[in-house]
């Protein structure tokens, strides 16, 4: 909370700020918030303590910056690895290679373990793992890595591989919320492209339940459409099956684009599951919060 010197350091003003901004907050499934006063002109609270505020006795935000967690586990979440390139070398050194290689977007890998191809559903297990060009036996977010099966599968860029115990399920109905950047609105009928980590779909526009008015975070329902800057909650049906998480699970396999097939704009930024406003009550109540 900036710019305490102008407000003469009074401790009421800057509880009222933080009160009503935490509120805010918390409407938009944002777990915690840490509020400090400031004056970054004289330097209060910036990286020494204040003089001038004596009332406050948390960290400065250097402190604080130097102290709070800046990502998220990615390893402790199920694993998911979306395959980018399939490796058939059949050379004389390699004569039967097939490999798929890719980033793990989470979790952790090993030879030996059971997985499912999706959105096809085919199962085999893990026979190796190339990184660096040597083989190892367990791997895991966010390396690059080959992946090599057990069993001959036709897997092809954009299918995606997990443990077969952890598998998420798939879907041609994405709700979501998205938020609209391009200039030509989002209308109910429109027909898209889906991205969806290395895969890309056909879908249309379904429907678009409601559109969130930022000033006190009410649903309007039914807009329509979506215009430039506008949040709202969509329904889009895909030609083909995507294996989505909740964003709030995942923000890499929750996270998917909508672009025109026409001239490859983006349209909108996805966030798969449940809207920010229907979660909120679950995250004050479970404390997990938002990947953010």
């Amino acid at each position: 909370v900036n710019k305490m010197d102008l407000v003469d350091y009074r401790e009421s003003v800057f509880a009222t700020i933080a009160e009503e901004f935490t509120a805010y907050a918390s409407e938009l499934g944002v777990p915690e918030i840490t509020a400090i006063p400031i004056s970054a002109l004289a330097g209060d609270n910036v990286v020494e303590p204040s003089a001038n505020m004596d009332w406050y006795g948390g960290p400065t935000v250097l402190e604080h910056l130097e102290t709070v967690p800046v990502s998220h586990d990615l390893t402790a979440c199920p694993a998911r690895f979306p395959v980018q390139y399939v490796i058939r070398p059949q050379t004389a050194e390699h004569p039967d290679y097939r490999g798929y290689a890719g980033q793990i977007a989470s979790g952790v890998l090993r030879v030996g373990e059971a997985v499912t191809v999706l959105p096809s559903g085919r199962t085999s297990v893990i026979e190796g793992i190339d990184a660096l060009g040597e083989s190892v036996d367990i791997a895991w977010s966010p390396q690059s890595v080959t992946l090599r099966l057990k069993d001959d599968i036709d897997i092809s860029r954009g299918d995606l591989i997990a443990p077969t115990a952890s598998a998420p399920a798939t879907t041609q109905d994405v709700v979501a919320t998205v938020c609209h950047v391009a200039d030509q609105p989002l209308a109910v009928g429109a027909r898209v492209l889906i991205k969806h980590t290395t895969r890309t779909v056909k879908a249309i526009v379904k429907e678009i339940p409601s559109r969130l008015t930022l000033d006190d975070l009410s649903q309007h329902p039914n807009p329509g459409q979506l215009v430039a800057n506008d949040i709202g909650r969509v329904v889009v049906r895909t030609a083909e099956p995507l294996a989505l998480d909740a964003y709030a699970d995942s923000r890499r396999t929750g996270s998917f684009l909508l672009i025109d097939p026409a001239d490859g704009t983006t349209l909108a930024a996805g966030m798969a599951g449940e809207s920010f406003a229907s979660q909120a009550e679950a995250v004050q109540a479970d404390d997990e919060g938002w990947d953010f």
